[in-house]
């Protein structure tokens, strides 16, 4: 299998080939950056390819192709896969039946990325991760580049005379990674997701471990303490910052994140710092606090400032769709977590998030077992509401677990409507599918904003 590092870069040539598979965000991005460093570029998309992009195409004089992949993705020297492309896909397999070399996008941008590099994954929570963590280092004066699954590619930042580069990295892109460097990695979290993608969990842990692996020596890995087991086999070294709950656990390690019952501090080798108050952070949901202990952390050790910490994350905004409060509307506050796509997302929104909840469930399922979901529904939830593909699924969960409140509609304007109807003061409707948008939407974002549309459409009347 010819999937070793391809040392990019070396004597550009127009005569060396490249194929990239995919032209969305980051396949287009990448095929720029191979057209830039002097290669001849030839670009593969299943779907249609905006026309913004086949402007930029034909500006770098990149070949391409739309609506299906022909035979000539294989007269190549290297393939490149943007984000997402499973390494069962067809292309894919035929590419390495023929000797071609495969990378991922991550491998091939690699050798052009500067700064200290920070990874960042988790099942969920990595983007706000990596946007708080940026946030702090922009506040600090300090040049940082914020790349990932945010409009914002990795092959974007090459070159650029980045301090520090903060990259969101999916198990997608892990499971192509071999030879990026990481100075510090963080794990949000690790719960089952992707199953549809990676074949079975074990290979989505493993894809998800392999971040351990790309730390250089002497650099860090912050994570969970309870997701400890999954990442490392063995002994547990000072490599490893854990985040633990409660003053005592943090005496366990040399070095620990500790969450308390008012505050975040960092343990280090004895040293206390209180990283800031519960109260400082503005972000909906008790996850959100876990999600900004590890970032001041991982900020701290890059070099940065302790003193401004607690300001900066008061001044950080929730991105769109994760846990973000839409409206309040007669004492009903309407909260879009859109990007819930898996049932462990889900789950630490409903019991994150005080108050009885009215759940919008369902879309494109990804494989999961859903009765966890259904047992947190039942817990937290007056009223579920069913809606996509999974509704039969996920309905069959909740009656197993004696949850009976259920109602079924058909779009988005009916669950919004049966939610509001069902409601009252003090109570919250809360969108946290639990799977994919792909079956009604093109992604979680459109989504998130029709649920957003028909809730200003309450907040009107005109519902």
């Amino acid at each position: 299998m010819n999937t070793g590092p391809f040392e990019c870069g070396k004597n550009p040539s127009s005569a060396y080939r490249v194929t990239v598979i995919g032209s969305g965000v980051s396949g287009s991005s990448l095929a720029k950056l191979a057209s830039e460093l002097g290669y001849s570029v030839f670009v593969s998309e299943q779907k249609q390819i905006e026309r913004s992009i086949i402007d930029m195409y034909q500006k770098y004089g990149i070949s391409y192709e739309s609506g299906g992949h022909s035979e000539e993705i294989y007269q190549c020297d290297i393939m490149i896969l943007s984000s997402g492309i499973s390494p069962v896909a067809e292309p894919v397999r035929k590419a390495l039946e023929k000797g071609i070399r495969v990378e991922g996008e991550v491998d091939f941008t690699a050798p052009f990325l500067k700064g200290k590099i920070l990874g960042i994954t988790g099942s969920n929570g990595k983007t706000t991760t990596t946007l708080m963590t940026g946030h702090l280092f922009e506040k600090a004066g300090i040049r940082v580049g914020i790349a990932g699954n945010i409009g914002s590619p990795l092959a974007d930042h090459a070159n650029r005379e980045n301090e520090v580069l903060v990259v969101e990295l999916s198990s997608f892109q892990l499971f192509w990674s071999r030879v990026l460097t990481l100075d510090l990695a963080v794990v949000t979290n690790i719960e089952p997701d992707h199953i549809d993608w990676h074949g079975s969990l074990e290979r989505y842990y493993s894809a998800k471990r392999k971040i351990t692996g790309m730390v250089r020596q002497g650099g860090k890995v912050i994570c969970q303490e309870r997701d400890m087991k999954v990442l490392f086999s063995g002994e547990i070294t000072d490599q490893v910052i854990p985040l633990v709950r409660g003053k005592d656990a943090v005496h366990k390690y040399s070095s620990a994140i500790i969450l308390d019952e008012d505050h975040a501090a960092y343990n280090f080798s004895g040293k206390i710092i209180k990283l800031f108050d519960h109260s400082d952070i503005a972000l909906l949901g008790s996850h959100n606090l876990e999600n900004a202990a590890m970032s001041s952390t991982a900020f701290i050790e890059l070099g940065g400032p302790i003193n401004s910490i607690r300001e900066d994350l008061a001044s950080f905004k929730a991105p769109p769709h994760r846990c973000e409060l839409v409206d309040i509307i007669e004492g009903v506050s309407y909260v879009d977590d859109s990007k819930g796509t898996n049932v462990a997302a889900t789950v630490a929104a409903l019991r994150s998030l005080h108050g009885r909840k009215i759940i919008i469930l369902g879309g494109k399922g990804k494989g999961e077992d859903y009765s966890p979901l259904a047992e947190a529904v039942a817990a937290q939830a007056d009223l579920a509401i069913l809606i996509g593909e999974e509704k039969a699924r996920i309905r069959e969960s909740l009656v197993q677990t004696g949850f009976t409140n259920i109602k079924d509609v058909n779009s988005m304007e009916e669950a919004v409507v049966a939610a509001s109807g069902s409601s009252g003061p003090g109570s919250i409707v809360l969108l946290s599918p639990a799977c994919t948008s792909w079956d009604m939407y093109q992604n979680y974002m459109e989504r998130g904003e029709d649920f957003k549309n028909c809730v200003n459409r309450i907040r009107k009347g005109e519902l």
